[in-house]
């Protein structure tokens, strides 16, 4: 790791933009929304010091190179952390590619060497991020005593959150009803529902790019992995690093069915043959699972 992410919390800091042009335009675009207080400046006010006091962060956008180093020079004797829009050489950090969901923040950087890579990959992600997640977020933080009450057991608490995310109260955040969400979420709290554990059966597919996003989410989810021998590193590296792994030709179906009992989810990757086979194993002691084909 070359460059260490970090966010910087807005509410009620200063951020200064300063220099002119589409650079400049875009970095207003960016913080458009936020709770900090963005002020603009730019010419000669923009090569002092005083300009930047109080500022923790400080962009730098303009075709001037000579201007931008002298802004970046004052921006930082003010003590603001610094980027220079095209100039990774005068900045103290990059910006990374953004994918904004209020609370949820995900940020792709490349450390400033290629920052189109950054974001044909937010682009890529932005439509596997569901625009309510952020207020889920938010949601499951109001609700956090009660959750905590409801399902004391992590692995258990984590499976009821799994599920949420994908049920009505989900549904209603990204309609941006957050009332008849929070109504959702607390009758299943209140009711008790039982987080059911699930064995999911993943057919490798010939290439990565065939996976299908509900298989690649799975695997980011579950929490443990079994993996056949012939599974690719390009598709492994989807799951969870914690995720405690397993070899498919030693497991058991007991093992399997009693983490399913106990509310966990657990990824089965393997080929065809070998997923059919499982299928059969699994049908005959009755335990739950989902078989995903490739696409599916």
């Amino acid at each position: 790791m070359e460059a260490f992410p970090a966010f910087f919390p807005l509410k009620d800091r200063r951020v200064v933009i300063a220099g002119e042009g589409e650079g400049a335009e875009a970095k207003a675009r960016l913080l458009a929304g936020s709770p900090a207080q963005v002020d603009r400046i730019a010419g000669d006010a923009a090569l002092t010091a005083e300009a930047y006091a109080g500022a923790v962060i400080a962009f730098v956008a303009s075709p001037d190179a000579s201007f931008c180093e002298r802004a970046a020079q004052a921006a930082r004797a003010a003590g603001a952390a610094v980027n220079v829009v095209d100039h990774p050489e005068l900045s103290d950090f990059h910006t990374p590619g953004i994918i904004d969901r209020g609370q949820v923040i995900a940020a792709i950087g490349t450390g400033g060497a290629a920052p189109i890579v950054a974001a044909l990959l937010r682009a890529e992600l932005e439509g596997r991020i569901a625009p309510g997640l952020g207020r889920m977020a938010v949601l499951f933080g109001q609700l956090r005593r009660e959750l905590v009450a409801a399902f004391p057991d992590l692995a258990q608490r984590r499976a009821f959150l799994r599920r949420a995310l994908g049920g009505g109260a989900a549904q209603a955040a990204d309609a941006g009803d957050m009332d008849e969400a929070q109504r959702q979420l607390r009758a299943e709290i209140t009711g008790g529902v039982a987080s059911v554990g699930r064995i999911w059966l993943i057919e490798t597919p010939a290439e990565r790019d065939l996976l299908s996003l509900r298989a690649a989410r799975v695997l980011a989810e579950a929490d443990s992995l079994v993996l056949g021998r012939s599974v690719e590193d390009d598709i492994a590296v989807l799951a969870r690093r914690d995720a405690p792994r397993r070899d498919l030709a030693t497991v058991e179906t007991a093992w399997l069915a009693a983490e399913a009992a106990a509310g966990r989810q657990t990824a089965v990757v393997g080929p065809k043959a070998a997923m059919g086979e499982m299928t059969a194993r699994l049908d005959e002691i009755g335990a739950p699972y989902v078989r995903l084909a490739p696409g599916a």
